[in-house]
């Protein structure tokens, strides 16, 4: 039953009740009963009260009258207060949709508000403000609770972490699709929406009740620790950069340190000038196992960066060439740094090559197909590989030989004289070689060349932008690549300043030579010299966490994959049962660094709520019926009240 007014429709829980309202016919009936007229008759003695009389008869009609109507609308408003009136609630619909409550705690949320660190303030409020009774799902960037409420989740709440992980909201939504597809559902997405992407957006089902409430730091400064790497090998000591990225406005006078094992090696202040800032710091040339670390007002996650450097051991390499051609080599690889040694292609011992940490193809006419094979697995656990073409060589053998490593092509033979003017600095061969962009030097020059097809950059040019020489990555190793033969017939590239800097950073071992700091969660492979029994394995651990990596043996090397651990970066050491094998660094990305973003517009097309508090209040109010019982029997009351006031004071 629906009682309209003013186009808002009433209802009843309980509309049966209404039939009682016939009862309003009894005090109608008793009022006409009393009503009845009076028969007049006169006495002699009492003339004189007639007067009187008549006016005592009219106020006695209205007194009942008014009762009448009192009593009337009492019982009328008992009757429809046991109904139940009420009004419905706008977004009634919706009233049972299930709940999932999407919580960014990656380290952006770390950022402090005006209230405290965004993600601390988030979770009080959910604690303050979620409805004890409200049954919902939590999903975070590293953990799911599936229908909970917060009683059950309190301490996990309260004990939440950050994580190294980044807000994936697609992932968020793949799992709330694959949880109960079927039913209607409310989403609320608790982010500072850092890295947040328009194209994520699409991941939201636009038939889901969806609003994001999105705290907002004071201040969107911030200074990140980037990275650390090798600037220069000296004698007997590196100097290494500190590379510090700023979003935001520059902050002046950063305090910076660096520590190697807990112990303090150097401090200053750093005066930041735009976006980035390299800072030089000298250490010996032995093994360091620390971090460097700056003070700032922002976020901390990314202040310190831990990396870890191995005493320097002699690399393994060996040429496969004609000995005169590879004479320029042994000038390179000098015997304090190198175990350099040349070989002839008919005198080659194959099993020398697992051996060694980088192997060169010098000017081979044709490359045989079992050291085409071989040098493949070579590549693969982590041994660099140097190809010199000849002039005579087989376009096809060559072809061959590199599709074993990845797209790359030689082309048809040029005949004519070409520059070589264009050196790509901020590739790993040349970074740390020059201390400017150099514009102007003697360019080496080639008589032939292979042309080279390959969408690898290049790392040498010539005048006409072609590739003299490129590389093909892997995570444990790199492919070097040259377009034309270098004996001094056909080029004086060996007579160039870049001959030394190119071959000696071209036959570094990452593994031996580079700094060992890893990104937690970027499964970069980790390569370990050891030799392992059928049974045994070898784990990283350091004073607070210990984890078993994913390995695969492979001959004297072991191939580590870590995964998404450890879940906190530090400084850490690989072991074999209890013995030390090598120190190794993680980090946290600094994909969360920057935490200025523009949220009004990504956001336009949803619903933002100011707080936690507003979205479950305004949510309450939509989804509650209006119940007007209350009301009526306040009403009833009023009236019972009105009537004992009439029959006391209306005479």
């Amino acid at each position: 039953m629906l009682f309209l007014t003013n186009d808002i429709s009433m209802q009843f829980k309980h509309p049966e009740i209404l039939y009682f309202l016939f009862l309003l016919v009894i005090p109608i009936l008793v009022h006409l009963f009393q009503l009845r007229r009076f028969k007049k008759e006169y006495f002699t003695n009492v003339r004189f009260l007639k007067e009187i009389s008549i006016q005592t008869r009219k106020s006695s009609k209205i007194k009942k009258w008014l009762l009448l109507t009192t009593r009337l609308l009492l019982l009328a408003f008992l009757i429809f207060a046991f109904a139940q009136p009420f009004f419905k609630a706008k977004d009634s619909k919706n009233s049972r949709n299930d709940m999932y409550l999407v919580l960014d705690n990656s380290f952006s949320m770390q950022a402090k508000g005006q209230q405290g660190p965004l993600l601390q303030r988030a979770i009080e409020d959910l604690l303050a403000h979620l409805p004890e009774n409200q049954n919902f799902s939590l999903i975070t960037n590293t953990e799911t609770f599936w229908n909970t409420d917060i009683k059950s989740i309190r301490r996990e709440l309260q004990q939440m972490k950050f994580s190294p992980l980044p807000f994936q909201l697609e992932s968020a939504m793949a799992k709330i699709k694959s949880h109960q597809p079927q039913t209607n559902k409310d989403i609320v997405i608790i982010t500072d929406a850092i890295g947040l992407q328009p194209n994520q957006l699409k991941s939201i089902d636009a038939n889901w009740n969806t609003a994001f409430i999105t705290p907002k730091a004071e201040q969107k400064n911030n200074v990140a620790v980037d990275s650390v790497f090798i600037q220069q090998t000296l004698d007997n000591f590196y100097e290494i950069g500190v590379k510090l990225s700023t979003y935001g406005e520059a902050n002046k006078g950063i305090p910076i340190a660096l520590y190697n094992q807990e112990k303090l090696i150097a401090k200053t202040i750093i005066t930041l000038e735009g976006k980035q800032k390299i800072m030089n710091f000298t250490i010996p040339k032995a093994d360091f196992h620390g971090y460097v670390s700056i003070s700032d007002n922002s976020l901390s996650y990314d202040n310190t960066l831990y990396f870890s450097i191995s005493k320097p051991q002699k690399i393994n390499l060996l040429s496969i060439g004609d000995a005169e051609k590879s004479a320029f080599l042994s000038r390179i690889y000098t015997s304090d740094e190198f175990n350099y040694s040349n070989f002839n292609l008919t005198s080659l011992d194959y099993n020398n090559l697992e051996k060694q940490d980088a192997i060169i193809l010098n000017e081979i006419n044709d490359v045989p197909q079992a050291l085409q094979t071989t040098l493949k697995t070579f590549a693969e656990k982590g041994g660099n590989v140097i190809f010199i073409p000849s002039s005579e060589s087989s376009i096809s053998n060559s072809n061959s030989f590199l599709g074993n490593f990845g797209k790359m092509q030689f082309q048809n033979l040029q005949q004519n004289e070409k520059l070589i003017t264009k050196i790509a600095f901020n590739n790993p061969v040349f970074k740390t070689v020059f201390e400017k962009q150099v514009v102007n030097f003697q360019y080496p020059k080639t008589q032939t060349n292979f042309g080279i097809s390959t969408s690898n950059p290049a790392i040498l040019s010539y005048e006409d932008q072609s590739v003299f020489l490129t590389s093909i990555q892997n995570p444990l190793s790199s492919v070097y690549v040259f377009a034309a033969a270098l004996n001094k017939k056909n080029s004086n590239f060996q007579n160039s300043p870049l001959i030394v800097p190119t071959f000696y950073n071209m036959a570094q071992s990452v593994q031996k030579t580079g700094v060992s700091s890893f990104i937690i969660g970027e499964n970069n492979p980790i390569l370990i010299d050891a030799t392992l029994g059928k049974d045994e394995i070898v784990s990283i651990k350091n004073e607070d966490e210990k984890f078993i990596p994913i390995q695969q043996i492979l001959n004297n090397k072991v191939k580590l994959t870590c995964t998404d651990y450890p879940q906190q970066a530090g400084n850490f050491a690989v072991f074999k049962q209890d013995e030390w094998l090598k120190n190794v660094s993680f980090n946290y990305n600094r994909t969360e660094s920057n935490i200025s973003n523009d949220i009004e517009n990504l956001l336009s097309d949803f619903t933002v709520k100011e707080s936690i508090e507003n979205y479950f209040d305004t949510l309450q109010t939509d989804r509650s019926d209006n119940n007007l019982w209350k009301w009526f029997v306040i009403f009833a009351l009023l009236f019972l009240v009105l009537e004992v006031l009439i029959q006391k004071l209306v005479k």
